[in-house]
């Protein structure tokens, strides 16, 4: 059985033409229309923890993930409103350092700075029955640095997330900036604890025990992902064949 993990970033609408990344922006309208149709086909979405279980092979039934990466404020104002509509929890993975600033990383690139969420809103993020996992501290290209500054980076997030958000569980669901990972940032990885690891391989995740958790693939959701092609990377073996980082 194949459980396809949706890749978001952003919710929100449209950057201007030719903008760095807008493809990872999407809109409010179109995700609202595919949480609808999967909710129709009678699927439940379901956040890293909640589908652990069915990726290990010890549940089943119509599920899939629903993941967000860098912790953006406007999945909080857009998309958790959706998400409780249905009945559905997703994990936002959150840069530990960067809380309640802006997606500095990408200055570089010329991408527009967008608000981050606080550790407060985070809390209400919790609190409205979602999950926040780990992006690292700094969103930094993990194999590009050395083993302390990788252990540090994967280790100190869990901690400052864990700090940041008193009372509310224990974070053990991680994500790979840019997808970058090695051997050795993988072994990281598992000496911190988490219990799932997601990439941006694109692919669908297979239900089995066998499988290596922290090398989770996933489903790609872009801007130009219309309903049709939605519905063709959740249900077809279209983005099992991709197989290449989505970045």
């Amino acid at each position: 059985m194949k459980i396809p993990i949706l890749m978001y970033h952003q919710i929100g609408e449209q950057l201007s033409p030719g903008a760095p990344f807008r493809g990872l922006v999407v809109r409010p309208a179109a995700f609202r229309r595919q949480m609808a149709f999967m909710h129709l086909l009678g699927y439940q979405g379901l956040s890293m923890s909640a589908l652990l279980p069915y990726l290990e092979g010890k549940a089943q039934g119509k599920v899939f993930g629903i993941t967000f990466d860098d912790g953006y404020r406007n999945n909080l104002e857009l998309a958790l409103p959706v998400l409780q509509r249905y009945g559905f929890s997703a994990t936002c993975y959150a840069v530990s350092g960067m809380l309640g600033q802006t997606n500095a990383w990408d200055a570089s690139h010329g991408v527009a700075q967008v608000p981050l969420m606080s550790a407060q809103e985070l809390s209400e993020w919790i609190d409205h029955g979602q999950e926040v996992g780990s992006h690292t501290c700094d969103h930094l290209n993990l194999p590009q640095l050395d083993a302390g500054a990788q252990y540090y980076q994967v280790t100190q997030s869990r901690i400052d997330l864990e700090a940041s958000l008193p009372g509310r569980g224990q974070v053990r669901h991680f994500c790979y900036p840019y997808g970058a990972l090695d051997a050795a940032t993988v072994q990281q990885v598992r000496q911190a604890g988490y219990f799932t690891a997601t990439t941006t391989r694109r692919g669908r995740a297979d239900a089995s025990s066998a499988q290596n958790l922290l090398l989770l693939p996933r489903v790609l959701v872009s801007r130009r992902t219309t309903l049709a092609h939605f519905a063709l990377k959740c249900f077809s073996a279209y983005e099992d064949r991709r197989g290449t980082s989505a970045y």
